[in-house]
């Protein structure tokens, strides 16, 4: 019953398995969930370290070993909030399409580090040449440095354009330095005014949201919400020096 009430809230059934062995058993080791969930060990590792990105399991260290402790069941309700929260803020758009008689929108979730990555390589995937993106320098926190750059060789490689707009940072000033070489165009625009917390990048017919901080990812096919939102990047475009 909790197994299937987990599932139902987006939590996978080997996660939900190992969450309620590590809930049962405390601070514990790999060898000791894998018996508890009655998963074998070599299928337990990916499946932790997702858990680990997504906040359900925790790391500790005792005598140089890695322990594993479940999140406090209120620590779940609120990584539930987080992704009702990052859901809320397009549910206008959404609802103005419920009934308008077109094709329904998709919307696909991610969450993690494995999560991110995953929305970068749809960018990838459903392109018409060009990414539009309002950045935000969380992801340079968010992902390890080597993975962001082998994405932009790959997108170069692609021939996608990205144009963007990001806030004034350091990182920010580094990566516009090699806009030619990374076919790509960065204005910035001011740190004091402009400190965008998530990373909005529009592409082909997809609209995806990234949260850096939260680890979480939205990606929306819709043609209207991306033609809208490019014709707004574009107008803003226009306006940055």
């Amino acid at each position: 019953m909790i197994i299937s009430t987990l599932k139902q809230i987006g939590i996978e059934e080997k996660q939900a398995r190992i969450y309620l062995a590590c809930l049962e058993l405390g601070e514990t080791s790999i060898k000791e969930i894998a018996k508890k969930a009655g998963i074998k060990r070599t299928s337990i590792y990916d499946v932790i370290d997702v858990m680990i990105d997504s906040g359900l399991i925790k790391v500790t260290t005792k005598a140089k070993k890695k322990r594993f402790v479940a999140s406090e069941p209120d620590e779940l309700k609120a990584i539930i909030k987080k992704r009702e929260a990052l859901l809320n803020q397009i549910m206008p758009q959404l609802a103005s399409l419920n009934n308008s008689g077109q094709i329904k929108p998709k919307v696909w979730f991610y969450e993690g580090v494995v999560g991110l990555k995953k929305v970068y390589d749809d960018t990838l995937e459903h392109h018409d040449s060009t990414v539009y993106q309002w950045a935000s320098n969380d992801m340079f926190t968010a992902i390890d440095a080597e993975w962001l750059f082998d994405y932009v060789r790959r997108r170069v490689k692609a021939k996608v354009k990205a144009l963007c707009i990001a806030t004034d940072t350091p990182e920010i000033r580094d990566f516009k330095s090699k806009d030619v070489s990374d076919l790509r165009e960065i204005r910035i625009v001011p740190k004091e005014l402009f400190p965008f917390e998530i990373e909005l990048d529009v592409y082909g017919n997809r609209v995806a949201m990234i949260s850096g901080r939260d680890k979480i990812g939205i990606i929306i096919e819709s043609e209207s919400i991306a033609s809208t939102l490019k014709m707004i990047f574009k107008l803003c475009w226009t306006n940055v020096k």
